[in-house]
């Protein structure tokens, strides 16, 4: 049984970020996990810590949380804060996430590049195989035919984009990025895109900054970056530091504006950096409040184009059902074959050429094939109805008890 565990909606950021895991972390969270469930992905965001796993165990909420706290060194006293869903409440929660629905910023474009590497690592430690892969192939599918059907892209919005143009309209000409992961990869894309005196990217390891040819666009290791703070108007951190980036010691007293966007989680920047005069510090939920514009537009876009998870839902389930008979499929393709070998060889007693022993098997096996197909699309067809018990009855009367 596919089944979530998920923070809670509503839960504050000083507690969402108790959860979130870096990738070291997210690695050996999946190992650990896949020791206790049959397949394991870890969804881990800037926004959401959300654990997607399948157990043919049947257990209760309270067991399946002690289990995951404890693989994951989570303190058990915030389990309040996490609900476990069944899985067809599961199934279509991711659907909606990967659409944008569950986002603080409706309808972001960024959450399905993150299925899809959050998938994609799972593959990689092999903590996926059979029906959490599928959903999750079958889930990507869908977000991507959501965003080319409603045409979301029209309406770009994301907490980099957000970040990027209220600093612009801040008259911010000097920035500086910590970090330069999926997101501020997309931080540079839109600060390169618009009018910009100079860019200093702060990372770990220089030389990951490898795509980048513009002269106002500097390099710098973390320790070098932060003391170039005065000279920036705005500062937008995005990494997946355990432990604070900047620091209110950083900072010098301010004449002109220093706007900073804290788009990480857990957060990079100390909150007591606003109290310095002239600074401006947004974290996560702050960024998710500016976009009220666009909300309502998107949301209507959106809701007209809910039809395309409900298909891939539909899609899905179909696929469970009849995946449930592929053993008794294969049993009468089995029994078929026996057939076709029985004759083929009680024709070769009697006939010593080999062309026409080619042929007698050709025209056997063509002849039982159209019946076969036919009764594999009859199961098939009750599967979906739910009636593949007494088809089954009947197909193993007709095709495997003929001795």
């Amino acid at each position: 049984m596919i089944r979530l565990l998920a923070i809670r909606k509503n839960i504050s950021l000083d507690v969402r970020e108790k959860f979130a895991l870096n990738p070291k972390k997210v690695d050996e969270g999946l190992n650990a996990l896949h020791n206790i469930f049959d397949e394991v992905v870890i969804l881990n965001t800037c926004n959401r810590t959300e654990i997607y796993f399948n157990s043919s165990y049947d257990e209760s909420d309270e067991e399946t949380l002690k289990k995951i706290f404890g693989a994951l060194n989570w303190e058990y006293k915030l389990a309040d804060n996490c609900i476990v869903l069944n899985e067809e409440k599961t199934i279509r929660h991711l659907m909606d996430v990967a659409c944008g629905f569950h986002s603080r910023i409706f309808g972001e474009d960024q959450i399905l590049g993150q299925i899809k590497n959050s998938y994609a690592k799972a593959l990689e430690l092999k903590t996926v195989k059979n029906t959490l892969k599928k959903l999750f192939e079958m889930t990507i599918s869908c977000g991507k035919e959501f965003r080319t059907e409603s045409k979301l892209y029209e309406i770009p919005v994301s907490s980099a984009s957000i970040a990027v143009n209220e600093a612009i309209k801040s008259n911010s000409k000097r920035f500086m990025i910590i970090g330069y992961g999926e997101v501020g990869k997309l931080v540079s894309k839109y600060i390169l895109s618009n009018d910009f005196e100079s860019l200093i990217i702060g990372v770990r390891d220089i030389s990951k900054i490898n795509d980048i040819y513009d002269s106002r666009v500097l390099a710098m290791k973390y320790e070098e970056a932060r003391k170039n703070i005065d000279n920036v108007d705005c500062i937008i951190t995005c990494t997946s530091a355990p432990h604070l980036m900047i620091e209110k010691i950083h900072i010098k007293k301010r004449k002109n504006p220093l706007f900073i966007f804290d788009l990480s989680v857990p957060r990079d920047v100390e909150e007591s950096i606003k109290e310095i005069e002239n600074v401006y510090l947004y974290d996560i939920d702050d960024v998710s409040s500016i976009d009220d514009k666009n909300k309502e537009i998107r949301k209507e876009i959106m809701i007209s184009n809910k039809y395309i998870i409900d298909k891939s839902i539909d899609k899905f389930n179909e696929w469970k059902k009849q995946r449930k008979i592929s053993p008794y499929i294969k049993e009468i393709k089995e029994e078929r074959d026996k057939v076709i070998l029985d004759r083929v060889n009680s024709f070769s007693h009697k006939c010593k050429s080999e062309e026409d022993i080619k042929l007698a098997n050709t025209l056997i096996k063509s002849a039982t094939d159209v019946y076969i197909n036919r009764a594999i699309e009859v199961l098939k067809d009750e599967a979906l109805k739910g009636s593949e018990e007494e088809c089954l009855k009947i197909l193993k009367r007709i095709f495997m008890e003929m001795e």
